[in-house]
């Protein structure tokens, strides 16, 4: 039984002011107290699970971010219920309200499915009472979140010195291409960022040229860690009372959501990556991790094979893993019980130079199946497979609508939309999606009833135009 250690507090006049804290809050305990009344929380709510408030509720986020890898941070912390204050030019907005357009004269999908939970206000931060407004908006917010290009931010005056002396509280959250260093003044959008962030070099077939992947990990991949930060920066702020800068770059980003490349590289130091089917094939190995087609990537191997209607369905197909303890199901359920026991097939060491001939036996049996026949039949020995789910079958699929992953939105301008949903599920935070603002659309509402202007004075900002496009001139008359 280990002994307990002896703590001593200093309690002379000249103590620590830390220590006379420690020693006040030990001797203000009562021992009928239950020890978790003792730790600076509220008591727990005796509100019913998913009434008790959303987990940012009372967070105030100023939200400077365009295109998609800010919104997808902005969109998480709204989600979460943040009070996200998105601002914008005045008769322009966010570019994307029109890029990708579909409906004519409507906002574009690309803008409102990363725009959801959000209010809208138009300010031109060059004119005088804009920039009023917003020094107004830095003292009233927690977190001002921003992507634009590298010291744009400062040259509309909000230099971090500027709003941690207007408000030193303030948490400045940034996305940018590339951390510091020489292409820290780069511009970079999501291809760029998948590049030079090592995703592109190790993805696709070994023959073939670098694949940037469909799924947006330099965007919304940084946009989602940029939230993590900002939580944890909000976090922070309890004990110290003061903001902090935040900074997510994406090349950062795409590399953390590719760290296992950067594991093999390191691997591929001493000897062959064992688990890449360009070893079993006897092809040798380069001095950097190559690009590795379907192979899993997590020492089991795996690929990708055809299923009934391939033919004509470009989605039918499985993703089927050899994984190891399942090894004997496997082999009985296309027909080679006979591997279970030869040596040549037995241990995952003996399969690996033959792994192209084992999934093409695989798949001999897959393509009598359908892809969910398939996944059916295997999940019930826990060989692990997954189909390889077109978008329209993931829009039309109920279990996502049920669990709000998949939501249909309406909206005043283009009729319903599907969204995604908040991917973080919590059972004391219920996210209500709610639909993308029109542009300007609460300015009047958040000028007045969240930074206090009168009627007059809102009046008067109008009529300034700090809140208002440009008036267009007026066309010459034909002679």
């Amino acid at each position: 039984m280990a002994t307990r250690k002896k703590v001593t507090v200093k309690t002379k006049a000249k103590a620590r002011p830390a220590a006379k804290n420690i020693l006040k809050k030990i001797l203000n305990l009562k021992s009928t107290k239950p020890a978790a009344d003792s730790n600076g929380l509220p008591k727990p709510s005796t509100k019913p699970w998913g009434q008790a408030g959303k987990a940012l509720e009372g967070v105030k986020i100023l939200d400077f971010t365009h295109v998609q890898s800010g919104p997808t941070c902005t969109q998480l912390l709204a989600y979460m219920g943040a009070d996200c204050i998105k601002v914008e030019r005045p008769g322009v907005g966010d570019i994307t309200r029109g890029q990708l357009r579909d409906v004519k004269g409507a906002d574009s999908l690309y803008f409102t499915m990363l725009n959801g939970n959000k209010r809208s206000i138009t300010i031109d931060s060059k004119n005088p009472k804009g920039k009023e407004i917003l020094n107004r908006l830095i003292k009233h917010c927690d977190v001002l979140v921003e992507n634009f290009a590298p010291g744009a931010l400062d040259r509309m005056g909000l230099t971090w010195e500027h709003i941690h002396k207007t408000n030193p509280r303030m948490i400045v959250a940034s996305v940018k291409g590339f951390g510091p260093g020489p292409y820290e003044d780069c511009k970079v959008y999501e291809n760029v960022a998948q590049c030079a962030g090592g995703a592109a070099s190790t993805t696709g077939f070994r023959e073939g040229p670098p694949l940037v992947t469909g799924a947006q990990i330099g965007d919304s991949g940084t946009g989602l860690h940029l939230a993590f930060g900002i939580v944890s920066a909000l976090y922070q702020r309890i004990r110290t009372g003061r903001g902090q800068k935040v900074l997510c770059s994406m090349q950062d980003g795409v590399l953390n959501l590719a760290r296992v490349k950067l594991r093999d590289q390191q691997r591929l130091a001493h000897g062959p990556l064992t688990e890449y089917s360009q070893h079993g094939e006897g092809v040798p190995f380069g001095k950097a991790v190559p690009r590795a087609g379907n192979d899993s990537g997590g020492g089991q191997p795996g690929w990708i094979l055809k299923c009934k209607g391939w033919e004509t369905d470009p989605d039918a197909y499985t993703y089927f893993i050899t994984q190891a303890p399942v090894w004997g199901p496997i082999c009985d359920l296309i027909g080679k019980p006979e591997w279970k026991t030869d040596a040549e097939y037995a241990t995952p060491n003996a399969r690996l130079p033959r792994l192209k001939h084992i999934f093409n036996t695989i798949e001999a049996w897959t393509m009598t199946k359908t892809k969910f026949e398939v996944m059916d039949i295997c999940n019930q020995h826990d060989i692990p497979v997954g189909p390889i789910l077109s978008m329209k079958e993931i829009a039309e699929e109920r279990s996502l609508r049920d669990t709000g992953t998949v939501v249909e939105v309406d909206h005043p301008g283009r009729g319903k939309y599907l969204t995604v949903g908040n991917p973080v599920k919590m059972s004391d935070s219920i996210t209500e999606v709610q639909r993308s603002p029109l542009l300007g659309e609460h300015t009047e509402e958040i000028l007045t009833k969240v930074l206090g202007y009168s009627a007059k004075d809102y009046a008067e900002i109008k009529s300034s135009g700090a809140i208002t496009p440009p008036e267009k001139p007026a066309k010459a008359e034909a002679a």
